[in-house]
């Protein structure tokens, strides 16, 4: 289910959200992502708050890190909320051009899927 959401331009990339996305979450024991999110700050950060990175390092990376991929698999569950929210039409077509506009209507969607 959805806990948090920041809004960003289209052409900003995911990773740099990750560690403001992820302060003050609470107790967890690793991140599920994409190769997107491989960068080194971003495992570094995860490091020192010994949260277990299961991110797949991307073809281009010198030292290749390993992966747990039995892990890994989990990750289907993150994109299957994407798809829920996707089912809201206004988020999906992306009715609302107001920034905040759609974050309210993101923030709505968010609720009814937590109320299911």
């Amino acid at each position: 289910m959805p806990v948090r959401f920041i809004l960003t331009g289209g052409q900003a990339a995911d990773v740099t959200q990750a560690i403001p996305l992820m302060t003050d979450i609470g107790s967890t024991g690793a991140l599920l992502a994409d190769k997107g999110y491989d960068a080194n700050a971003l495992l570094d950060w995860l490091g020192q708050r010994d949260i277990a990175a299961v991110i797949p390092p991307k073809a281009n990376r010198k030292m290749q890190r390993s992966c747990d991929w039995y892990q890994y698999k989990e990750r289907h569950v993150i994109e299957c909320m994407f798809g829920k929210l996707k089912y809201f039409r206004r988020i999906a077509t992306r009715y609302e051009k107001k920034a905040s506009h759609f974050m309210e209507m993101l923030a709505f969607s968010a609720v009814l899927l937590w109320l299911r």
